[in-house]
């Protein structure tokens, strides 16, 4: 069950991307769900897409 505020979804990945993702949550000592955001947030940022941003101001 989702914690309170967050959005719960079915996602299916590649077996061995899931399994990738599995191998760095370890490393970092986050389960896959948290490491899956880690990694989201990371891509957003690095396209300049802010987290919680109007949706008009991140269209281009």
């Amino acid at each position: 069950m989702a914690s309170p505020g967050k959005k719960a979804f079915a996602l299916r990945l590649d077996p061995a991307l899931h399994a990738a993702v599995e191998r760095a949550a370890a490393r970092d000592l986050r389960s896959v769900n948290a490491e899956i955001e880690c990694l989201l947030r990371e891509a957003l940022a690095r396209r300049g897409v802010r987290v919680g941003a109007d949706k008009d101001e991140d269209e281009r």
